[in-house]
């Protein structure tokens, strides 16, 4: 995640953008008709995003070319559904990449597609299967931020593997070798991040319970309890 500014080759930071832009332009109408219903989910929503501008912005160097941190997205994807994410994402990514010279905008698809795409929706799955397996509210909003970390470094390892195949194993070995080394650092962020979600999450559920049973995330009798 975070890939530096013209390190992919052209044809793939084309291509990521390409395949990034539906899916942000879907998010902005979700966006806009989440507001338009509930505007008082505004401030919120920015919420989110800044929680998400923070935790990425904390980066720490791994591979040539790239870097390991939080992603923060797993709490806005809970919050507003994962295809929120992908505007979000975008204009994190691009103040990030202006401001902090974090990723870059040649890169910005690619960057976008594994931390804002990827990531939301797996957290938004794994949570509804967290869910649906009766595993605990806390447990299942610890499950979909850290694994939905882990799976974005997946895809930064696939997406930096395919453009820089190993000249002996090919894509298979370079993914190996990204993703091992990913692993050193962003196995106990993932961790951490979860951890630091389901804090979030909790103090959400003590002082504004009202509004995560509205988002379908709690049950009424989890609020009681």
């Amino acid at each position: 995640m975070h890939i530096m500014e013209g390190f992919l080759p052209f044809a793939h930071a084309v291509g990521w953008t390409l395949a990034s832009a539906p899916f942000v332009a879907y998010g902005l109408h979700a966006v806009k008709k989440r507001i338009r219903d509930k505007p008082e989910q505004r401030m919120l929503l920015g919420v989110a995003a800044a929680f998400s501008f923070v935790l990425s912005a904390l980066k720490l160097p791994s591979v040539t070319g790239s870097c390991s941190h939080p992603t923060g997205t797993g709490l806005g994807a809970l919050l507003f559904g994962p295809a929120a994410m992908a505007p979000i994402g975008a204009v994190v990514l691009l103040f990030q990449a202006l401001l902090l010279a974090h990723g870059g905008l040649t890169t910005l698809g690619a960057n976008l597609f594994s931390m804002a795409i990827v990531g939301p929706f797996a957290a938004a799955a794994i949570f509804r299967l967290a869910r649906g397996i009766k595993c605990s509210f806390a447990v299942s909003v610890f499950l979909a931020a850290s694994l939905a970390d882990l799976l974005t470094y997946v895809t930064t390892s696939a997406q930096l593997a395919w453009a820089f195949p190993d000249p002996i194993g090919g894509f298979t070995a370079s993914f190996a070798k990204f993703a091992g080394i990913f692993a050193l650092t962003q196995i106990p962020l993932a961790i951490s991040e979860g951890l630091l979600t389901v804090v979030i999450f909790n103090a959400l559920a003590r002082f504004n319970p009202q509004e995560l049973q509205d988002m379908k995330l709690l049950p009424p009798q989890e609020l009681r309890a």
